[in-house]
């Protein structure tokens, strides 16, 4: 699947390094809003666990969508309080992290991985965080088709939001 000149593809091992770089650049030190720092061995398994949608211009990875099983992530405080206060269904899956590199954000790729998700894992229940704070990412949400099912705190006191989907 293209979305203009991008792919949209299941990422394959070859991709765990563009995926690590992009992480890297979008984590919460370096200015970005990602939570949690993944290694190459847990995206190594995040891919043999469901499916982890990239998308790639120029051959390079400019975006990424991880599902994986909720067992595949609990062990991590942020998810393990989502599931406390919203469990999902039996077959829901956790929906990211989605990442998008600054240079091609506002072309609808974030849309575009989440609808290659979906048909990956029609009919099942998608279910993520998003910290209150972070309006654009839960407006992007909201237009989406997510909605907000239940709030927790995370460890420094922030408001998070837990939003659902069904694919």
């Amino acid at each position: 699947m293209a979305s203009s000149d991008h792919e949209i593809a299941l990422a394959t091992r070859d991709d765990i390094v563009g995926i690590l770089e992009l992480q890297e650049q979008n984590l919460g030190e370096a200015g970005g809003t990602l939570s949690v720092r993944f290694s190459s061995d847990w995206f190594e398994a995040a891919l043999a666990d469901l499916p982890v949608m990239v998308a790639r211009r120029g051959g390079r990875v400019v975006g990424y969508l991880v599902s994986s099983s909720p067992a595949a992530q609990s062990h991590l405080p942020l998810i393990g309080a989502m599931l406390r206060v919203y469990p999902g269904a039996p077959d829901a899956y956790v929906y990211g992290p989605v990442c998008v590199a600054k240079s091609e954000r506002g072309r609808g790729l974030a849309g575009a991985l989440l609808s290659a998700l979906r048909a990956q894992l029609a009919g099942r229940e998608g279910i993520t965080f998003i910290r209150r704070d972070n309006v654009r990412s839960l407006r992007a949400h909201a237009k989406m088709g997510m909605r907000e099912v239940a709030e927790f705190s995370d460890e420094g006191g922030a408001a998070v939001v837990v939003i659902a989907y069904r694919g």
